[in-house]
């Protein structure tokens, strides 16, 4: 039986770092990198494949923000394992990294429609579509993994619908993992705050260019892989994100809400006109 990574959200910050580290630490015949990107994807299996003695990666140009592309790569699934089933026992997805995202910075009535549904669109939609379609393809063993937030933990004001985005992505996670695991599949949420890839570049729509305070996403990477494969429900790496997310529990969901709107604003260029070349698909 093939046995296959998938990773969307991959030819920039963190979606490349797991590429990167799962094709060094883990045994998988081939991983499926996904992405709008394919220069991107193409470079990064380059880069992949040359440490090793045969073409492991495989790169996926595929546009995850409407359901069409989750359809489209459920087809490619299917077709591999029908392929392969004429010669040996069919594929299994021993890794899925749902990492295909983005936010948007700015209060919501300030903040374009299409952008905040695009963001549901695809930051919940796409991610329960890519779970179900890969569910008959999971086995004992297999790892799901889900990009949340820190912003998962509370409602934030200046960053409405991506944190309650990312609050959807854990709940969901958590919850899944408890439906699975007597199918002996992990679940695990990625839970990071700020980290250095070009989220900011997008959510800011060009006004700030990189995450503030941002971390190099390795070490990020790193933990969430060993916590994932040891059944570990959600990563958080950083010991301040940790208490941020205990204390959440104990501060008021509007009073959090309210003080983030009135003191964390973040800059953003107005969204007309938006920068189409922009790939909004892979960021965090």
């Amino acid at each position: 039986m093939k046995n296959i990574a998938v990773i969307t959200g991959a030819s920039s910050g963190m979606g490349k770092e797991f590429a990167i580290q799962v094709a060094q630490k883990y045994d998988f015949d081939e991983i499926w990198i996904i992405a709008r990107r394919l220069e991107h994807l193409n470079q990064l299996a380059h880069e992949i494949n040359r440490t090793k003695n045969f073409q492991v990666v495989r790169p996926i140009q595929l546009d995850l923000g409407s359901m069409q592309g989750v359809y489209e790569l459920e087809k490619l699934i299917k077709d591999e394992d029908e392929k392969l089933k004429k010669v040996e026992s069919g594929i299994k997805i021993g890794l899925l990294i749902n990492n295909a995202g983005f936010g948007s910075y700015g209060p919501f009535e300030e903040t374009s429609v299409k952008t905040e549904m695009e963001m549901v669109e695809l930051n919940c939609t796409a991610l329960t579509g890519l779970c179900g379609i890969a569910l008959p393809f999971l086995k004992n063993d297999s790892v799901i993994i889900n990009t949340s937030s820190l912003a998962a933990f509370m409602p934030l004001g200046n960053f409405a619908v991506y944190a309650a985005t990312k609050a959807y992505v854990l709940s969901f996670s958590v919850a899944l993992a408890a439906e699975l695991k007597s199918r002996g599949i992990k679940v695990s949420a990625l839970c990071p705050g700020s980290v250095s890839t070009e989220f900011a570049n997008v959510a800011s729509n060009g006004a700030r260019p990189e995450v503030k305070g941002g971390i190099p996403p390795k070490e990020v990477i790193a933990q969430c892989l060993k916590r994932a494969f040891k059944g570990k429900t959600i990563s958080l790496y950083r010991f301040k994100w940790k208490v941020t997310a205990f204390m959440s529990r104990f501060v008021g969901r509007g009073l959090v809400a309210r003080y983030t709107y009135k003191h964390m604003k973040r800059p953003r260029t107005p969204d007309e006109p938006q920068n189409e070349n922009i790939d909004i698909n892979e960021f965090k």
